[in-house]
């Protein structure tokens, strides 16, 4: 039976790169994601590059049921899962009220419930083995105050910090450690697909770092044990001064630095 690293969101962004730096490292890769012939390929230049065994499965996490048949179907093939990234999630375009209930729901689903029902899962045999790593893709904006766009973003990425911590106190006397990675902006097609390409444009380009970049630096710290990542010296700053600058001296800042996302906001 050989172990594994499975990653959610593994096609494109950030994920696509956590699979190549696990990869490098030596670690065999199960890629999910919804997109077929993605992952295919993939699996396919991962495999051939690297000298690792690859497997891959499609599944959209809206599905309720998704996060079974991904445990399933490595149970199946009885696959160790020694490394579990949870990376798989989307934004709504749209302001608050103009999505519907579904559509919360079903992002809540991708970024929230998805991540603690494939944590129930696979958590239950890395106990048995006395050993395991989980990472939590999160954001920066578990950190800050609520932003203008992407209402519920922030709130769900800091659910996820709070439960990443909770893993830990529960499981680390168990030889299992959960490290919340939590990137500023990545330059990824994720700004394009949740419907704010344009402020990810007029924000510096200092702000701005690589999936590559973020991947390594989470990877790195996940084997580490590390409990948060905060990838690059100009985030840990941000994060740094978000957690002791006063708000109203944020706002001004943030208005300047990323406009269109704070500036709409009523103290």
């Amino acid at each position: 039976m050989k172990k594994f690293a499975l990653v959610t969101g593994a096609s494109s962004g950030i994920g696509l790169e956590i699979c190549h730096s696990l990869a490098t490292k030596g670690f065999n890769i199960i890629l999910t994601s919804r997109s077929r012939n993605k992952l295919k390929a993939i699996s396919d230049e991962i495999s051939s590059n690297y000298g690792v065994s690859t497997d891959y499965f499609v599944c959209d996490l809206v599905d309720n049921k998704g996060p079974k048949k991904i445990y399933e179907y490595c149970e199946s093939k009885k696959y160790i899962i020694s490394i579990l990234v949870n990376n798989a999630g989307y934004a709504l375009p749209n302001a608050f009220e103009k999505n519907t209930v579904e559509d919360e729901e079903n992002c809540i689903r991708v970024l929230g419930t998805s991540v603690v029902s494939l944590t129930k899962l696979f958590i239950r045999d890395m106990i048995k083995r006395k050993d395991g790593k989980i990472m939590i893709v999160s954001s920066v904006a578990a950190f800050a105050p609520p932003a203008a766009i992407q209402v519920m973003y922030g709130p769900v990425k800091t659910f996820m910090n709070r439960f990443s911590e909770a893993l830990n106190i529960n499981y680390n006397t168990l030889g299992i450690t959960s490290t919340a990675l939590c990137p500023g902006y990545t330059v990824t097609n994720f700004h394009t697909a949740s419907g704010v390409q344009d402020e990810m444009d007029s924000v510096p380009g200092f702000l701005k770092k690589s999936a590559s970049r973020i991947a390594e630096e989470g990877v790195k710290g996940m084997l580490k044990g590390k409990k948060v990542v905060v990838p690059t010296i100009t985030w840990k700053i941000i994060v740094l001064l978000i957690k002791i600058v006063p708000q109203f001296i944020f706002d001004f800042l943030s208005g300047v630095l990323a406009p269109g996302r704070y500036e709409n906001l009523k103290n």
